[in-house]
C-alpha cells in the first residue's frame, strides 16, 4: 500500500514538474523570439532614435520609428488606471471580507466576476458609445477619444482582479490573528487594516500586479477610446499605446520589413516593462519579509 502510494506522489510530482517546466519554456521561447525579430530593428534605427525619438511616421516617404509617444502614453494611462482601481479594488476587497454580510458579499461578488467576464472590444464599444461624447460635453473638448477615456476604461476593467485576488488573500488570514487583536482593546476596523491587510500584504501585492499587467497589456479597450494617434501624451488628446502601436499597424506591414521589425520591437519593451515591473515588486515583497 506504501509503495503505491508512494508512487503515485511521485507521478504526480513528475506530472507537475513537467507542466512547470513547460511554463518556463513558453516564457524562453517567447523572450528569445522577441529578441530575434526585434533587435535587428533596434540596431538599424538606432537605440537612441528608436526609444526617444518623439515621431513616429511608419508609413512617411521618411519613416521615422520614435516611440517615446508610445512608451509615455502607456506609462501615464497605466498609473492613472492603478491610481484610480487600485483604491477602490482594495476598499472593496475589504469591505467584501470583513465588514459585508453574506448576501451583499455574495451579490457583489456576483457582479464582479459578470465584470471580469466582459470582452475586452465591449468595453471598448461602451467606452466609445457612453464615455467619449461624455468627456467631450463635460469638458467642452472637441474630442472625447482621449488618454483620460482610456484611463478609465482600463481602472473599471483591471477591478475585478485586484478584488477577486485581494478578497481571497484576506480571507486566508488566520482568524487568531483577529481575534488577539480584538482581545487587547483594538477596534475591529483598526483590526482589519492594521492587522488582516498587513498580514495579507504579499496577496494584495499580486493582486496590484495582476491589473498592472491587463492595464499595460490591453490593446482593443484603448484602441477604441484613445484616438489612436502617435501624439505625445496629453489628458485631453488622442493617443497611441504600446499595445496598440502593434495591433493597428502589424496587419499591414510586410514581413521582413523594417516597419514589421520595428513593431516586434515595440512588443520587446512591452515585454521588458512587464518583467521590471514584477522583478521591482517581488524585489520589495522579499526584502519585506527579511525584515
Amino acid at each position: 500500500m506504501k509503495k503505491n502510494n508512494r508512487l503515485f506522489e511521485n507521478i504526480i510530482h513528475g506530472i507537475f514538474l513537467i507542466l512547470g517546466l513547460i511554463t518556463v519554456g513558453c516564457v524562453l521561447l517567447i523572450t528569445v523570439y522577441l529578441i530575434l525579430s526585434g533587435i535587428p530593428a533596434v540596431k538599424e534605427i538606432g537605440l537612441i532614435d528608436f526609444i526617444f525619438g518623439k515621431e513616429w511616421a511608419s508609413t512617411a516617404a521618411v519613416p521615422k520609428y520614435g516611440i517615446l509617444p508610445f512608451i509615455l502614453t502607456s506609462v501615464y494611462g497605466t498609473a492613472g488606471a492603478i491610481f484610480i482601481g487600485v483604491p477602490i479594488g482594495f476598499f472593496t476587497a475589504v469591505y467584501l471580507s470583513k465588514f459585508a454580510n453574506k448576501k451583499v458579499r455574495a451579490v457583489i461578488e456576483a457582479a464582479i466576476n459578470l465584470l471580469a467576464g466582459i470582452p475586452s472590444v465591449v468595453y471598448g464599444l461602451v467606452g466609445m458609445l457612453v464615455l467619449v461624447p461624455a468627456i467631450c460635453e463635460i469638458f467642452n473638448v472637441p474630442d472625447g477619444a482621449s488618454l483620460l477615456a482610456a484611463i478609465i476604461v482600463l481602472a473599471i476593467m483591471i477591478l475585478p482582479n485586484i478584488i477577486k485576488v485581494s478578497v481571497t488573500a484576506l480571507d486566508a488570514v488566520p482568524k487568531e490573528y483577529e481575534d488577539a487583536s480584538l482581545a487587547l482593546g483594538a477596534t475591529p476596523t483598526e483590526t482589519f487594516f492594521k492587522v488582516s491587510v498587513p498580514a495579507a500584504k504579499s496577496g494584495i501585492a499580486a493582486a496590484v500586479v495582476l491589473g498592472v499587467g491587463r492595464a499595460i497589456g490591453e490593446a482593443m479597450a484603448v484602441m477604441m477610446v484613445a484616438g489612436n494617434v502617435a501624439n505625445m501624451p496629453s489628458l485631453f488628446g488622442s493617443v497611441r499605446f504600446l499595445t496598440t502601436a502593434v495591433a493597428s499597424e502589424m496587419a499591414y506591414s510586410s514581413p521582413g520589413s523594417l516597419q514589421r521589425n520595428a513593431l516586434f520591437s515595440i512588443a520587446l519593451v512591452l515585454f521588458l516593462f512587464i518583467m521590471l515591473i514584477n522583478a521591482t515588486l517581488n524585489f520589495f515583497l522579499k526584502r519585506d519579509k527579511e525584515q
